[in-house]
């Protein structure tokens, strides 16, 4: 039973053994400039597994580019900082916007707020809602009832971002 094709392109060169690489959802082959057409169609056919497998993870990776460019991404973080702080009257002393391993946002003691860079990956609404849950720690430095009720009140379909951010 034959499987269906799989688009590869063909690099010829000098080299002694068939290589499969894939990258950004491409699939390259490299093979010795001996090798008939049949023979590297064959070894394709034999590698379907491994390069289903491998496509996949290469287009997963192209999926988690950034949606914005970097001074776009500020420029929306900084927008919903000013709106929100209008709207809920919660001001954090300074706003910073770095690589976080462990959190999309953080907010200290000394009212501070730091905004996950990784959110350059995530819609609008995600970098609001992220931006929003750190301004409500001014009031309540935790996670209680009230604290969710709060940012349930500035933004009643928070529970959609907070799913964005967990996928």
């Amino acid at each position: 039973m034959n499987q269906p094709q799989i688009p590869y392109t063909i690099i010829r060169s000098n080299i002694k053994n068939l290589y499969i690489q894939i990258k950004d959802g491409n699939i390259m082959v490299k093979a010795p400039k001996r090798f008939s057409k049949e023979e590297i169609e064959k070894m394709v056919a034999k590698k379907q597994k491994w390069i289903e497998k491998n496509l996949q993870k290469s287009l997963q990776k192209q999926e988690n580019k950034p949606q914005y460019e970097q001074d776009e991404f500020v420029q929306i973080v900084t927008q919903n900082v000013k709106e929100l702080i209008k709207i809920t009257d919660l001001r954090p002393n300074k706003v910073r916007i770095r690589e976080i391993k462990y959190a999309w946002g953080t907010c200290s003691s000394g009212k501070n707020i730091t905004i996950n860079q990784k959110l350059i990956r995530h819609s609008k609404q995600a970098i609001r809602y992220v931006v929003l849950h750190e301004l409500c720690h001014l009031k309540y430095m935790n996670h209680s009832k009230k604290f969710w009720e709060l940012v349930e009140t500035y933004m009643p379909n928070y529970k959609e971002a907070r799913r964005e951010l967990k996928e």
